[in-house]
């Protein structure tokens, strides 16, 4: 066995190495996801490198002062098994020591993810498809998610997120290949949600809604914007509304993973959260 070395990631391995092994696992990051994600923590992604070749990742990225969190958990096919994925693990939970360190971990790996600590919360449980029946709803205005102040934007985030994640949910909201929409009812911000375009189906998250209403107005809009396409969507199945809506707008259930915490699970606001933001970076 050679020995592994792992360093901080650059901005290519983020941008294109991740995604494209990401993309070989079968979870269809978003195409410019990798601009945001060094946004959240540019010391948070680490490669692992044999004879200075790239044959292994993680992604450990810090949120505020005591939450982290674990994706980008990657072995090239060829050199699993031998050791090189626990090395990586072990320098991405360094990173994070001291933490509430949360992840959403693939159901053939929840028993080592328990046997370090981590405890499931709920599933998050990927559908996919195109939507049948997605029309707005009620009297929410939709806007350009950008139009509104970004700290009242921040403010509602945090309602759904662990800590401020300033620095990522600007960038997240701003790259140009992304549709961004806020729900507005009576001047009061009832919901956000974000399409971006990926390899596969276009993948929506976050969404957060005061409503079921709400949330299938913002729907109904973010998949207008890829008409006729399939759209992928995370949604946590303790949201029994948000299982209820994909399920009755014809989408399927593809994928599935648990939402995993070291410590206690935070006190968010998950009847609001129709689909998470990204199973990389929570």
């Amino acid at each position: 066995m050679g020995e592994l070395t792992v360093g901080v990631a650059s901005m290519q391995d983020v941008v294109r190495r991740l995604r494209e092994w990401a993309d070989e696992e079968g979870w269809n990051p978003g195409e410019s996801d990798g601009q945001a994600f060094l946004a959240a923590d540019p010391h948070g992604f680490l490669v692992g490198r044999l004879n200075g070749e790239a044959v292994a990742s993680i992604s450990a990225v810090r949120y505020g002062a005591d939450f982290g969190f674990i994706g980008f958990y990657i072995v090239r096919p060829e050199l699993r098994g031998q050791g090189y994925g626990l090395q990586v693990w072990k320098a991405g939970m360094a990173h994070l020591e001291g933490r509430n360190v949360a992840l959403d971990g693939v159901v053939e790996r929840q028993a080592d993810y328990r046997k370090s600590g981590f405890r499931r919360a709920w599933n998050h449980v990927r559908y996919e498809g195109v939507p049948h029946g997605a029309e707005p709803v009620g009297d929410v205005a939709l806007v350009d998610a950008r139009a509104i102040p970004f700290d009242r934007l921040a403010a509602y985030d945090r309602r759904f997120f662990p800590t401020a994640r300033d620095a990522f949910l600007a960038s997240w909201v701003s790259l140009s290949d992304r549709t961004a929409l806020a729900a507005v009812r009576d001047g009061e911000l009832q919901g956000f949600g974000v399409l971006r375009p990926a390899a596969g189906a276009s993948r929506i998250g976050p969404l957060y809604a005061a409503s079921e209403d709400v949330a299938l107005s913002l729907m109904a809009a973010l998949a207008g914007a890829v008409p006729g396409l399939p759209i992928a969507i995370d949604v946590p199945d303790a949201n029994k509304a948000s299982v209820a809506l994909v399920e009755r707008l014809g989408l399927q259930a593809t994928f599935e993973a648990a939402r995993m915490y070291t410590g206690p699970v935070p006190n968010v606001d998950l009847s609001g959260i129709y689909a998470t933001t990204s199973l990389e970076l929570g």
